[in-house]
């Protein structure tokens, strides 16, 4: 029996987001006076929210003085600039039309911000029904803690064991089987083959048709 919903990481997976993050964490080191990064460093920092991302990008990391305040300017900076560079991966657009027109449905679970998450999910993914961000706030962890997981299987209306998780990083790796779901790591994103591997990914797509093709198989197990 395949799949039936797919829940997929957003920066890395759906989205090629890298160069809008690169310009929103280089502003915010423009403004405090640090150095720039390099495209390859945001590269890796990236996937873990916010405020990970700043602890490794700012030079004295969460112990700057100025680090919630970096962390406002850089949400404040992005919030007005994610949709400058950022598009669909080539063929992931025609992938989620695909499988929802065979009703599969899909969910978007991410460590962006929950109105960003929700935005750029709306404008170049109307098919997908659900949208979760991190929205800590609420009660709901950040990955690779479950709960955005937990709380999109729910609006969906399915089961655990009848979706597949998709992302492209380690932490996607972990909030996968923090949930207990099988999981499909693709090889377009922002992490490498090796270190996947390294993380014990066994599961991978390096095309969206590679990625189909898992989806509507039979489940792992």
């Amino acid at each position: 029996m395949a799949y039936k919903a797919v829940l997929f990481d957003m920066d890395g997976t759906l989205l090629d987001t890298l160069d809008d993050l690169w310009g929103a964490v280089n502003a915010t080191m423009r403004r405090f006076g640090y150095p720039e990064r390099t495209r390859d460093e945001v590269r890796q920092f990236v996937g873990n929210g916010v405020t990970r991302l700043l602890e490794l990008a700012l030079p004295g990391g969460a112990s700057d003085p100025r680090f919630d305040e970096a962390i406002a300017a850089y949400r404040a900076y992005y919030a007005s600039h994610s949709e400058e560079k950022t598009g669909p991966y080539p063929g992931v657009s025609s992938l989620v039309a695909r499988l929802t027109e065979e009703g599969i449905a899909c969910a978007v679970v991410s460590n962006k911000p929950d109105v960003t998450t929700k935005l750029l999910a709306r404008k170049f993914f109307p098919e997908i029904a659900v949208a979760a961000g991190e929205n800590e706030a609420a009660g709901i962890r950040r990955k690779p803690a479950p709960d955005m997981v937990f709380a999109a299987v729910r609006e969906l209306g399915v089961s655990l064991s009848d979706c597949v998780y998709v992302g492209d990083s380690e932490v996607d790796l972990y909030t996968g089987r923090a949930a207990g779901m099988d999981v499909v790591s693709v090889l377009w994103g922002f992490r490498d083959r090796d270190l996947l591997e390294r993380e014990g990914a066994e599961r991978f797509a390096g095309t969206p048709e590679e990625l189909y093709r898992l989806v509507v198989s039979p489940k792992v197990g």
